[in-house]
């Protein structure tokens, strides 16, 4: 399972806010800004805030998350940043929104203005459904639910895709080559942009200047160009570092092609590659591929769950996959990559895993495991007979006396109430207690009479920790009933540093006459009533 703690700006986080995070990005040229979504859908942002790209509605910097509430409710389905930074945003409704730097209007409102908080995308766009979005450096792009591809932005180089280098200030759909097919997949580069059509052909446009376009040669491209290296593979999944791609086939086949000055491509050398070339060709099969138009780092997971990175990790250039002790792609770039920055927005589900501890927890008081119910003041508890024989002497030799016919499905216990039974057998699954001092002395009993010497020596320390003056007489006197000679200590200190109040309670005035005139006795010895 991911924790998101690895990455910097969320480590001053309580643990208690990390659980409540449903979706993450951590982004900007320093990995300086993040934003996140919580299983409530609340969208929240923090960091530096270069250009107005946590959309919080001023310029000013937060270590402290802020809450977006223009986007409270909106479920996300996919968010991209650029280097700016801006923010491309789309919800489940297929809702579009933008903002953050604007100089080329990759927002695409139209304008140059910044964006200082999110807003929706309408032009050219009305009635379409958005499902991904994609960000390179200064450009934008957009798929829809029909698998219509739209970009719009900084052109310098041809990465709309519009057949010229004029910017482009809203969305214009991108046709050419893609003209009546459905785009499965968007990736972005700094400069250049990818696409994954539904039948697995790769199509690229915009910078070519190091062969990141895949097409055999470093010429850019105004318009989608189909790979024909790839002709006959069917391509599944696509990645762009920030001057490389990588291309993973439904066959787990892995091709890279591109810059290679860190090693990113994987293939030994820091040659650039104009051309697929196939890696990894010795491991398992490839699952998944990790890219980021920020950053010069590779990844991939194999199908028996081995991670591997390569190009620039921490400053060294890796010229080769190297296997890591990760369990997920995400780590790499949380710890090696340059900005540690998130490749995708990342999403934090729940791990069904359970350890054998919290698997025993989960089972406890189940009717649906259980083979044993005890009986106490009305209630049953569920319990596994296994369990309790394992765990408790007791209980162990309760069961040995019984022939397993004659051992009964509910056994009554009449000694102790039902808050200190259940308690006791909880302990039996968890090694914890939860209980207020008051109770934790019917446990101590319980304790004492089952010869559970560690669960004695818990309560006493929930004792002393809960002691008051309002109870201090009380446990005094437990703690003397069940013969606990270090508990009888503290609470008996404890009642002659607090004479004054202690004497003034109504548990003071209950103790029965003997164990009124021992206290007084004893506290007379230590000097207590001279005054």
């Amino acid at each position: 399972m991911v924790d998101v703690s690895k990455w910097p700006l969320f480590s001053l986080m309580s643990g208690q806010e990390l659980i409540a995070i449903r979706q993450a990005c951590v982004f900007g040229t320093s990995a300086n800004e993040a934003i996140y979504v919580t299983h409530d859908d609340e969208v929240f942002v923090l960091g530096l805030n270069c250009s107005n790209c946590l959309g919080t509605g001023d310029s000013q910097s937060t270590i402290v998350p802020k809450k977006l509430d223009s986007l409270t409710g909106k479920k996300v389905v996919s968010l991209s940043y650029g280097s700016g930074p801006h923010v491309l945003l789309a919800t489940e409704d297929g809702e579009l929104f933008a903002w953050g730097h604007n100089g080329y209007s990759q927002l695409g409102n139209g304008t140059t203005n910044q964006g200082v908080a999110p807003v929706l995308v309408t032009p050219n766009l009305q009635n379409k459904r958005i499902r991904e979005v994609a960000c390179g450096s200064h450009h934008s792009m957009v798929v829809t639910t029909e698998g219509e591809l739209y970009a719009w932005g900084y052109n310098n180089c041809g990465q709309v895709g519009s057949g010229s280098t004029a910017n482009q200030p809203t969305p214009r759909k991108v046709s050419h080559c893609l003209q009546n097919k459905h785009v499965a997949s968007i990736t972005c580069g700094q400069t250049s942009s990818m696409a994954v059509v539904d039948n697995g052909e790769v199509y690229g446009w915009g910078y070519n200047g190091n062969g990141q376009l895949g097409l055999g040669n470093n010429g850019n491209q105004l318009v989608p160009c189909r790979l024909v290296a790839l002709q006959g593979f069917c391509v599944q999944q696509i990645a762009s570092g920030y001057a490389h791609t990588l291309a993973l086939t439904d066959e787990g086949l892995l091709y890279a092609w591109g810059a290679n000055t860190y090693g990113q491509l994987g293939t030994g050398n820091k040659s650039n590659q104009l051309s697929p070339v196939q890696i990894m060709t010795e491991k398992q099969r490839i699952v998944e591929i990790a890219a980021c138009h920020s950053t010069h780092t590779s990844a991939a997971k194999t199908q028996n769950g081995e991670v591997y990175m390569w190009g620039q990790c921490r400053g060294q250039a890796i010229m080769l996959p190297h296997v890591t002790h990760f369990s997920c792609t995400d780590d790499v770039f949380a710890c090696f990559a340059t900005p540690s920055v998130m490749w995708r927005l990342l999403a934090m589900e729940q791990d069904d895993f359970l350890t054998v501890a919290e698997a025993l927890k989960q089972e406890f008081d189940s009717p649906e495991t259980s083979d044993l119910k005890f009986s106490v003041d009305g209630r049953y508890i569920h319990v596994h007979k296994a369990i309790l024989k394992i765990r408790c002497e007791h209980f162990r030799s309760m069961f040995q006396s019984y022939w397993n016919e004659d051992m009964k499905e509910v056994i009554e216990i009449e000694q102790f109430s039902y808050p200190v039974y259940r308690s006791f057998l909880e302990y039996l699954y968890t090694d914890t207690v939860d209980l207020p001092p008051e109770d934790a002395i019917g446990l101590l009993d319980l304790a004492t009479s089952y010869c559970e010497n560690r669960l004695k020596r818990l309560c006493q320390h929930i004792i002393k920790r809960g002691i008051t003056v309002d109870n201090a007489f009380i446990l005094l006197s437990a703690a003397i009933r069940y013969d606990a000679e270090d508990l009888e200590e503290f609470c008996f200190k404890f009642c002659v540093n607090h004479l004054t109040e202690v004497t003034q309670t109504a548990a003071f005035w209950q103790l029965d006459g003997h164990m009124l005139k021992e206290f007084v006795s004893r506290a007379s010895r230590c000097g207590a009533f001279k005054n």
